[in-house]
């Protein structure tokens, strides 16, 4: 019974927290406009680059990356010292915050891609699997420069890992594979252009 409510808490609070998107606050903030009436529309890290430049945009990242981290540590934690399970409870509020930035209650239910929010949910899970999906979407980037390739190669890399390196039980790994399904999914209409060569390249130096 206690680790229903566990669940249950770490899922509302993981959600809601990542519900709040910085990317669109602070285009309204700063630039008093929003940011999902730019580019492609995606209220993320990538878009906000593309439109307002860089000068805010690792704002918006460390943002992404915290609102993810903080519920995710927290419910470690918690999982921690009453089960002995912190990869549970990372895993749990990790996916909960990955369907509050896509499907966020606060913009009626229209988010991002939960790239950021996705990827900082892999290190608390075991560092060595966050610095792998880290590192094989980084390689991806800089050798095509496709964002959404990227990420979503990350993406898939994530399961590959964590079942190379172990995994406390068969619910961590089930959510990882959700994770990764729910990005890919996201990422339906990036791939499509991919296909037809029409996906844009992220550039650096915007």
């Amino acid at each position: 019974m206690r680790i229903w409510i566990a669940h249950i808490l770490a899922v509302i609070v993981s959600y809601l927290i990542a519900s709040i998107n910085p990317a669109i606050e602070l285009s309204k903030a700063i630039y008093h406009t929003d940011v999902r009436t730019k580019g492609s529309g995606n209220p993320g890290f990538t878009n906000f680059w593309r439109s307002f430049g860089r000068r805010y945009a690792w704002l918006v990242l460390v943002l992404d990356v915290v609102k993810s981290l903080v519920p995710c540590l927290a419910a470690g934690l918690l999982y921690r010292e009453m089960f002995g399970l912190w990869q549970v409870g990372v895993s749990v509020a990790g996916f909960a915050a990955m369907l509050g930035h896509a499907y966020p209650l606060w913009y009626c239910f229209k988010g991002g891609k939960c790239v950021l929010v996705g990827g900082a949910y892999t290190w608390l899970v075991d560092w060595r699997v966050g610095l792998i999906v880290t590192a094989v979407a980084l390689i991806l980037l800089v050798s095509f420069r496709y964002m959404s390739l990227a990420t979503m190669s990350g993406a898939v890399a994530f399961p590959i890992a964590l079942a190379a390196f172990g995994f406390q039980t068969p619910a961590v790994m089930v959510i990882a594979v959700m994770a990764m399904a729910l990005l890919l999914f996201r990422h339906r209409e990036n791939i499509c252009r991919l296909i037809h060569h029409e996906e844009p390249k992220f550039t650096f130096s915007e």
